[in-house]
């Protein structure tokens, strides 16, 4: 059964099915799903597992998850980096399972997916699509989590916004952030850019407009001066997404309307400095081009999140290239 995520993120819905499939790109929202499941349950034994884990060792899986505790009635087990690998064991427990409860959470899974489908056709059990949020999402969240806040004003949302680059992740920690800073919940807006180290290092605005644009010579010649603030690697990422994700909206708007009607109306606004740079980057990508690229954006930030041994730098630089390449090819 297919459910809309919004409707997934109020809590009483956790307790409604014994499986629930999460799956798609947006890697924060998954976060605050687990974050709700781990409060909804907090009672019960939840254990948290990999596929490779339950498929490595399937009778320990069976028997962790049978054997009731006379302590816990309830086992919940949230399980990750799920692919059609674990549709088996799935369709051999969905009839036997009680009281337990099995979160099962996946990446982006094609229509073609064994394990998408049983889910969306099924009865019994939801099937979540967690697709990248946009930006009335991302405002509507701002406005929900700080409306206790004296000074949130559309400035200060769209700063904030800017910010986060449509990251649910980032944020969620620009939120807390502002938080811990303002504990008498007034917002000074002379003091947000400090708090939340708003200005991208001009840097690497340099090297993200030559990438978009598709320039080759420019940009191997900034790779080799700037500096790439490791810290910060997954925060660029964001940036590049979220100007892909513009262009990519851009593209679709405009079959209604010129790209000067389109820039103008974007929110949050691209600043007047910057729509020479968006106007030659929209002409520069194509449609299906610009979705290979935020496919290439989410694999790197999924590989830097979970490969701590990964020389990031040199990933990093490696994926400004092969971007920067792919409006040529």
């Amino acid at each position: 059964m297919i459910v809309k995520s919004y409707l997934a993120e109020q809590e009483k819905f956790l307790l409604d099915k014994k499986l629930l499939l999460f799956y798609g790109q947006n890697l924060g929202l998954k976060d605050d799903f687990k974050s709700k499941i781990r409060k909804t349950f907090n009672k019960s034994s939840i254990q948290n597992l990999t596929q490779d884990d339950v498929l490595k060792d399937r009778e320990n899986f069976f028997s962790n998850l049978f054997n009731i505790s006379l302590f816990n009635d309830q086992k919940i087990f949230i399980i990750n980096d799920c692919t059609d690998k674990i549709l088996e064991l799935i369709v051999e427990i969905e009839n036997k399972i009680q009281t337990q409860k099995i979160f099962l959470f996946s990446e982006q899974l094609e229509k073609k997916s064994k394990l998408r489908s049983l889910f969306e056709k099924s009865k019994e059990n939801y099937c979540i699509a967690c697709y990248i949020d946009d930006e009335r999402n991302i405002k509507k969240i701002i406005q929900e989590q700080l409306k206790d806040y004296e000074g949130l004003s559309t400035e200060v949302i769209n700063i904030i916004m800017d910010n986060c680059a449509l990251d649910r992740s980032k944020l969620n920690n620009e939120i807390q952030k502002i938080r811990n800073f303002f504990i008498e919940k007034k917002i000074d807006r002379k003091k947000i850019e400090e708090i939340l180290n708003i200005k991208v290092s001009e840097n690497f605005d340099l090297v993200k407009d030559a990438v978009l644009s598709g320039d080759k010579v420019k940009t191997n010649k900034l790779l080799s001066d700037a500096i790439i603030e490791t810290e910060k690697i997954i925060f660029y990422l964001a940036v590049i997404n979220q100007r892909l994700n513009k262009l990519f909206q851009a593209k679709i708007l405009t079959k209604d309307k010129t790209i000067e009607e389109v820039m103008n109306n974007f929110r949050p606004p691209i600043f007047w400095k910057d729509k020479p740079f968006f106007l030659k980057q929209f002409k520069k990508w194509k449609v299906d081009q610009i979705k290979s690229a935020l496919n290439i954006t989410y694999d790197h930030e999924v590989m830097i999140k979970s490969n701590y041994a990964v020389n990031k730098d040199i990933l990093f630089k490696k994926f400004l290239v092969d971007i920067c390449n792919l409006p040529n090819s």
